[in-house]
């Protein structure tokens, strides 16, 4: 079933336009307005934030649908309902209920992309289950991204960064154009703290619609951030009240923005002006995860796999290592997409990794690995590159470099390059699937 759905294509290959994914909900009976919208979009961070909006109202016993992408394994972890993905049969069972429209709407044109198609069912998912709240990210961009159906009655726009530049734009003002679709009239905007150029481009979008605004280091903010053993712990000045002593189980400074970020959301879609319940808040954040970001999953040695596939994100992710984990030396493991900045994300591992085994991903878009390992020659010299073409032994050379170096020398292992990468380490080193 995956397999035919995606074998519809993505949506960047045809023209931009929320025709064919409007014409499908309204055959549906528009499934996307059945309960109110938390709607994310940015270039990083967007998963992260819905994993805590999510959490945050179901520590309130809300039902919740959320709708992330891309996925690490299975097309059904992106459609969760209570934090859940998606059954087989349940998957399959939501796809037969939307066919039939989607083959009427495939006869008036071109033929709706996989991405269209997966969030129609996840609306109808939603619909059915019934959600109390959806939280929607988008796919790429935000004016013409197929969730953009929905109108949101939040709208959180994570940092804004150059990435995917040949379908959103090639600067960040104009990446910043279309991450600000996703704000409707009357909503209220959750604006992470940004570029200045992003943030004129957001700020005059949330004039023109009248929505409220909420910035990141005004309305709210991070008030106090200490590391501990795990994670973090966190003051959070939110918009409604300030929360103390609130630990989060995921690290790096950017994972607190995230967090504080998905607070903002949260309360602005509850009503009334008293801060929402610290015991819960606590209690959502401790059981938050975010898979494949700086996640540890195994030990001795220390194996961290993290799906940074641009600049902006590797950046956060090294400032986090760095911070988190007291590593003497690093050895990375290296699969980028053929379309990304591989230059500017070898830059940044440069200074960062002892060696670097270069190798490919399971994605038919990842860069041969005998490409990528020249360019990595060039930054780091050919001592300090290696090649190993099969995934699962590039690990295995990974790790016994790390051990050759001692048990108690300190060295890691960093796993990165994209979202398939972290993904495929994942189900090799079989890290729980939550």
């Amino acid at each position: 079933m995956e397999a035919l759905i995606r074998g519809r294509g993505v949506e960047w290959e045809i023209d931009p336009t929320l025709e064919r994914i409007a014409a499908l909900t309204d055959m549906l009976a528009s499934p996307q307005r059945s309960c109110p919208v938390v709607h994310i979009a940015g270039t990083n961070g967007k998963s992260s934030v819905a994993r805590m909006v999510d959490s945050l109202f179901r520590a309130r016993g809300l039902r919740t649908g959320r709708y992330t992408s891309p996925e690490f394994e299975s097309m059904r972890e992106r459609i969760c309902v209570d934090g859940v993905p998606l059954s087989a049969d349940r998957f399959v069972e939501v796809y037969r209920d939307i066919e039939p429209y989607v083959e009427m709407v495939d006869q008036k044109g071109v033929r709706l992309s996989f991405f269209e198609v997966l969030t129609a069912m996840a609306f109808v998912a939603f619909a059915d289950a019934p959600a109390d709240v959806a939280v929607l990210e988008t796919g790429m961009g935000g004016t013409w991204d197929a969730t953009n159906v929905a109108d949101g009655t939040v709208a959180v726009i994570t940092p804004v960064a150059l990435d995917h530049m040949a379908y959103l734009g090639s600067d960040v003002a104009t990446i910043a154009g279309e991450k600000a679709g996703i704000i409707k009239p009357g909503a209220t905007a959750v604006i992470a703290q940004q570029e200045i150029e992003a943030a004129e481009v957001l700020m005059r979008r949330a004039a023109e619609t009248g929505a409220v605004v909420a910035r990141e280091g005004l309305e709210f903010g991070v008030l106090e951030r200490v590391v501990a053993l795990g994670g973090q712990l966190l003051t959070l000045r939110g918009l409604k009240g300030v929360y103390e002593e609130v630990f989060l189980p995921l690290y790096g400074a950017h994972q607190a923005s995230n967090a504080v970020c998905a607070l903002a959301a949260a309360e602005a879609l509850t009503s009334g002006d008293d801060p929402l319940d610290i015991e819960l808040v606590r209690q959502a954040f401790a059981e938050t995860s975010s898979p494949g970001r700086l996640e540890v999953v195994r030990r001795d040695p220390t194996v961290l796999v993290d799906a940074g596939h641009n600049p902006a994100g590797m950046r956060a992710t090294i400032e986090g290592m760095y911070e988190s984990f007291d590593f003497a030396k690093v050895i990375g493991v290296v699969s980028v997409m053929a379309d990304k900045d591989v230059e500017g994300l070898l830059e940044l591992l440069e200074p960062v990794l002892e060696e670097v085994v270069i190798t490919r991903n399971s994605s038919p878009r990842a860069m041969p690995a005998a490409e990528l390992a020249e360019i990595a020659e060039d930054m780091f010299g050919e001592d300090r590159v290696r090649l190993v073409e099969r995934f699962d032994d590039a690990i295995d050379t990974a790790i016994g470099l790390a051990d050759a170096e001692g048990e108690f020398s300190g060295t890691g292992v960093l796993i990165t390059g994209s979202v398939a990468t972290a993904g495929d380490a994942r189900h090799l080193l079989k890290a729980d699937r939550r």
